[in-house]
């Protein structure tokens, strides 16, 4: 039976953020897309995530998986555009997309970055950027209705913002998620100022959740939730570097509350795999089917100060990644769908030293 004449398995995601490196989450998703077999109903996202995530959802809506997969290139080259705009330095890095080894403009050597990267840590969005200028308010303007996206049957969005005031986490769903809600999600706040709205100021929503796993778990219907990973959970250098160590605090720090979802997951599963739960609890959980795609393999030799970079090349390269890791995935797992988990949490997760050294 060809792919695109089979029934459709319904499949929730969890986008993570991560800047620019969020082209790799385009790759995956443009490969899934094109496959054809995969019904997306819930998607809950963050930062980056949250962009791929609305954007797929517009295009979905103007031409399904086809117009899904034009929205997101034409959106990651109106970044690479606006990119070259505020940092022109990106615009003269080398044009060689089909190298197969690491490039020198993907790491911290790039002058470029180094410029964005001391601003970012050395003085505030408000000092550097006190107009409040953001391409990405733009780009979205033109690309995204949201008032269709507000009325959708399609998807069930969830996106994550920081409460800057409180701490705690705020997830934007789809019949009030407007623009300002989205550029909340990604708002780095050594890059952008909060974003105001309701009476509330909010931040990047990687810090409480990158992305928010729970509205997978009691606001869907379907069992399959798909994690898109960006941020790398093990690195197997210790970083002694300045720069490599404020790296992978950044991971950690954005990997942590996904985590502890996690441990909860794991834990109610064991539950009720073991009959453990009364009778009347039991109706209050489900047991999920939980798969990941990860980017150790891609990452692990990129910098996270890349996550500034928005050269087409540098975009490309990570789209392509994802894309043959997605279809790496699909091959793999697509039976698995439906059925049964494709991960151990415990054992690929939540128990870091059973996790290989060669990761």
């Amino acid at each position: 039976m060809n792919k695109t004449t089979q029934k459709q398995k319904k499949v929730n995601l969890a986008l993570q953020g991560g800047g620019s490196h969020g082209a790799f989450t385009w790759g995956v998703l443009d490969a899934l897309l094109e496959d054809g077999r995969f019904d997306f109903e819930g998607i809950s996202a963050t930062s980056a995530g949250s962009m791929n995530a609305v954007v797929m959802a517009a295009g979905f809506l103007e031409g399904r998986e086809d117009g899904a997969r034009e929205y997101l290139k034409k959106f990651w080259k109106k970044v690479s555009e606006a990119g070259a705009v505020f940092c022109p330095a990106q615009s003269q890095l080398p044009e060689n997309p089909f190298s197969h080894f690491i490039p020198k403009w993907m790491t911290i050597e790039n002058p470029a970055l180094q410029v964005m990267n001391a601003l970012a840590q050395n003085i505030s969005p408000y000092q550097f950027n006190p107009m409040n200028l953001n391409p990405l308010r733009d780009i979205l303007d033109d690309m995204v209705d949201f008032k269709a996206l507000q009325k959708t049957k399609h998807f069930k969005l969830f996106i994550t913002a920081t409460n800057v005031r409180t701490g705690g986490a705020r997830i934007f769903t789809t019949p009030e998620i407007t623009r300002d809600m989205v550029l909340a999600s990604t708002a780095l706040p050594n890059l952008f100022q909060a974003v105001e709205i309701d009476g509330e100021s909010y931040w990047d929503g990687g810090y409480v959740g990158n992305p928010s796993l729970w509205p997978l778990f009691y606001d869907v219907e379907g069992h399959d939730l798909l994690i898109v990973h960006v941020n790398a959970i093990v690195r197997n250098d210790i970083p002694k570097e300045a720069m490599n160590i404020e790296d992978r605090v950044n991971e950690i720090t954005f990997n942590s509350a996904m985590l502890k979802e996690m441990r909860a997951i794991a834990f109610v599963q064991k539950l009720m795999q073991n009959d453990m739960l009364k009778p009347e609890y039991r109706k209050k959980y489900r047991d999920v089917l939980m798969h990941a795609i990860r980017a150790e393999d891609v990452m692990k030799d990129i910098d996270m100060a890349t996550k500034l970079d928005t050269s087409w090349p540098f975009l490309n390269k990570l789209c392509e990644a994802g894309r043959k890791t997605a279809k790496k995935w699909v091959s793999e797992n697509f039976d698995k769908v439906g059925k049964v988990s494709s991960i151990d949490l415990e054992a690929d997760y939540l128990n870091i030293a059973a996790v290989k050294k060669d990761i």
